[in-house]
């Protein structure tokens, strides 16, 4: 049975001990960072070894390949990707060249993991930021309005549908408005719900069809003023699953940030206790790992068709102008990034 987990590795090669972890626990993904990349061939091996470990096809490897400060595979081994702002400076000059650009460079960057084995990227970020706000998100956001965040951030997503490649829409329901970064501590957001379902949610409200969405680290206490969004039932519920209508695949953010507290194993049922499908571990320590891994339950029942219709989009690959593309990229490699 499938585990209701996505987990890490600790470097460049599945030690013994991970291998057997992957084998007995069969975590649903993989998500791979810097530290486990050292060259094109041994990323391949390193991905090959990992589904070897789990021994099935619905093993999902994912990575963070946003573009600008949070891009895993740099060069020599991947494309420099500018940041989402630079799309949002584009589409104040020419929304529809803005929208070609961005559909084309996701769909240059899938094929690129795709090469690699990876078959979801944690993009694209759909928080719409504030004035004030803390800048974990600033240049990562594809602009301050709604209506550019929808265009530039559903523009990525079909981008990376095309290239087989399954984007993770973060982080649901919004955060943008966060005065804190929740890798080191908890936001809290006392907006009300009026202007949060006008502002923050909005955006994942018009992007909800998408396959896959990853939690936010975020307390919003006009709606639930104890639990942050990734283990507030109330907010999965009332947010979430209703009023964004958000239906498909639901992973929490990191169980290692500092915004969540406790013993692992708690962050883990936590997160699935709220409503996520998924629970997500990142840092690659292995004792953590197996803690979550006891805090999480088969996949099953709606979860595991979620997973699986998220699985499915792997298959689709449609043809594309790769020409083009390059081009659209240089171009937009060639705008000034904004300031940060």
């Amino acid at each position: 049975m499938t585990a209701s987990l996505i987990a890490g590795l600790s470097g460049v090669a599945m030690t013994d001990d991970e291998r057997r972890f992957y084998r007995d626990v069969q975590p649903a993904g993989l998500i791979l960072f810097a530290r486990n990349v050292a060259d094109r061939d041994q990323l391949k091996r390193l991905v090959e070894e990992a589904r070897d470990a789990v021994g099935r096809n619905d093993f999902l490897v994912l990575i963070d390949q946003e573009g600008g400060r949070v891009q895993r595979l740099r060069p020599p081994i991947a494309r420099s990707l500018p940041p989402a702002a630079v799309y949002a400076q584009c589409y104040a000059q020419d929304p529809e060249r803005a929208k070609r650009a961005a559909f084309a460079v996701a769909r240059l960057t899938g094929e690129e993991l795709r090469a690699f084995g990876i078959t979801m990227n944690c993009a694209p970020v759909a928080d719409l930021p504030v004035d004030g706000s803390h800048e974990i998100i600033s240049d990562r956001a594809y602009g301050s309005t709604v209506a550019e965040v929808v265009a530039l951030a559903k523009a990525v997503a079909e981008g990376y549908l095309a290239s087989g490649v399954v984007p993770v829409v973060k982080h649901i329901p919004g955060h943008g408005r966060a005065t804190a970064d929740s890798h080191l501590a908890l936001p809290v957001v006392p907006t009300s719900r009026q202007t949060l379902s006008e502002t923050d949610f909005a955006p994942f409200k018009a992007l909800a069809g998408l396959p896959a969405a990853m939690t936010a680290h975020v307390v919003y206490s006009a709606i639930d003023a104890a639990n942050p969004a990734s283990t507030s039932a109330i907010v999965t519920r009332e947010v979430i699953r209703g009023e964004i209508g958000f239906d498909n695949l639901l992973m929490s953010d990191d169980l290692s940030m500092k915004a969540l507290s406790g013993p692992m194993r708690a962050r883990a049922e936590a997160v699935i206790a709220a409503g996520s499908d998924l629970a997500l571990h990142c840092n690659g320590d292995l004792d953590e790992m197996r803690a979550a891994a006891e805090g999480v339950p088969a996949l099953d029942g709606r979860a595991a068709e979620r997973f699986a219709a998220a699985c499915s989009c792997i298959a689709r690959i449609e043809p594309y102008d790769k020409e083009e593309a390059l081009q659209l990229l240089a171009g937009l490699q060639g705008q000034q990034t904004p300031a940060v």
